[in-house]
């Protein structure tokens, strides 16, 4: 482990651990001009952590060591999941221990344990959220693996620093297989992170609702590292879209100035990003629960399709 290495590991998770919430309040910002409302502040995201710190950690009478463990676990695997994805620079050392599929496994870890909370203490809108939870998982994983495995047929590598150095300084070449397996991505996005048209995150109505329903139990700090683990998981899923799809502007090995120019690009990306979401969302309806499964397959099958068509291109 060098130094520099260090240095960037080190930047990538401060860098994680401070923007992910501003990118939850742009996005709510640009979505509110979008729907004609007076939008909030893009700093409201720190300030409800901030107030959700300083308050007091209210438990259910029969919660058990699932049930308060869980938040600091979920913070834990998307903080680490932010820290493997090169979003600043292609030398991080954690990186070099986890790959695409070990990146997945870190998604799946939290969401099992944030389920198991969830009927932990027995309510009725735990249970249902944690099933609706469970099943988005179960078909959004495999999409995602297929997602990353387009990528790697490309680097010959699952490791997600080879596909960034394979794909941004190499000749531009245009790629049939990513154009599949990016709007694979963007459905397993918004699945993912419990955005419209799948969930909505500003809804509490006990029909529609996912993220929220798993989360009602929760209060004070709890809830905060809930939250911001919330907000970390839009932005390493947003950070692996560009890792993916964008990768130009990510420093290599022993480059000191372009890690300092890779901050400013990420911000620019994320942004663009930031905005086409809030559009996206804006443009589209909720759709009912039993339509999650179609939507989700059909993710699926674009995934494979755009696997397959880098295989055959290739041969």
């Amino acid at each position: 482990m060098t130094v520099y290495g260090l240095i960037s590991q080190l930047l990538a998770i401060i860098v994680a651990l401070a923007l992910a919430p501003l990118l939850s309040g742009w996005v709510n910002q640009w979505r509110a001009w979008f729907q004609n409302k007076t939008p909030p502040s893009l700093f409201l995201p720190y300030r409800t952590l901030h107030k959700l710190f300083n308050k007091e950690s209210v438990l259910a009478e029969h919660a058990s060591s699932v049930f308060r463990s869980a938040p600091y676990i979920v913070f834990g695997c998307m903080a680490l999941a932010a820290s493997i994805v090169p979003s600043l620079s292609t030398d991080l050392p954690l990186s070099q221990a986890a790959d695409a599929i070990a990146l997945v496994g870190l998604f799946a870890l939290a969401r099992v344990f944030i389920s198991l909370a969830a009927m932990d203490i027995g309510t009725a809108f735990g249970s249902l959220g944690a099933r609706r939870e469970m099943l988005i998982g179960f078909l959004a994983e495999p999409a995602l693996l297929m997602v990353l495995f387009s990528a790697s047929l490309i680097s010959k590598s699952t490791s997600l620093t080879t596909m960034v150095e394979t794909l941004a300084h190499r000749e531009l070449a245009i790629y049939p297989g990513l154009a599949f397996a990016g709007v694979a991505f963007t459905m397993v996005s918004l699945a993912e992170n419990a955005r419209v048209p799948v969930d909505n995150p500003a809804t509490h109505l006990e029909l529609t609702m996912i993220h929220e329903a798993l989360i009602l139990e929760y209060s004070g700090r709890h809830l905060a590292l809930i939250e911001w683990a919330a907000s970390l998981k839009m932005f390493t899923y947003s950070c692996i879209g560009l890792a993916l799809f964008f990768p130009w502007g990510v420093a290599e090995a022993q480059a000191p100035f372009e890690l300092l120019l890779a901050l400013p690009v990420l911000v620019g990306k994320l942004a663009i990003g930031g905005i086409s979401l809030a559009l996206l969302e804006t443009a589209s309806a909720k759709m009912r629960i039993f339509r999650v499964p179609e939507f989700l397959a059909t993710a699926f099958l674009l995934a494979v399709i755009g696997l397959l068509v880098h295989i055959l291109l290739a041969g």
